[in-house]
């Protein structure tokens, strides 16, 4: 891409690849059991009403893969971008609901483990979306 509104775009697309697949791996989490094997409260039901909103935070904070910085480690890259929504969610939101309490140990000791590796699959899918769909040659710049 070396169109930079086409970069843009393509930042926020794989933010909401990124936040589907998160999406879907929380959901079976909470539909096997795997989260109530770790005594954590989150089993969301599969609504439109929670899906499109983590497909819309999702796009936003796949913004922050504009900056083209490590193009070559989708994990490290996926990993570091993960924690932007890592701790808002601990840090702003489950603080702001009194059943879920600072980091979110009122649903759960593990919680916050919880938390970190959906949005690290967030970052991850979001990273190796954007190699797949990038299409500038490496070792040229994309902006002209």
């Amino acid at each position: 891409m070396r169109n930079f509104f086409g970069w843009i775009s393509l930042c926020f697309t794989a933010g909401l690849v990124g936040g589907l697949v998160g999406g879907v791996l929380l959901w079976m989490a909470g539909q096997y059991g795997w989260t109530a094997a770790m005594n954590v409260k989150l089993a969301p039901e599969w609504t439109l009403a929670w899906l499109c909103p983590r497909l819309v935070l999702g796009g936003l904070w796949g913004l922050l893969l504009t900056p083209r910085f490590m193009p070559d480690s989708v994990f490290w890259r996926g990993l570091l971008v993960s924690l932007g929504p890592t701790l808002v969610q601990l840090l702003a939101v489950f603080p702001s609901d009194p059943a879920a309490g600072m980091w979110g140990m009122g649903l759960g000791d593990l919680t916050p483990l919880v938390v970190a590796a959906d949005n690290a699959v967030w970052g991850w899918a979001a990273a190796f979306w954007l190699v797949l769909a990038d299409d500038a040659p490496k070792g040229y710049p994309r902006l002209r």
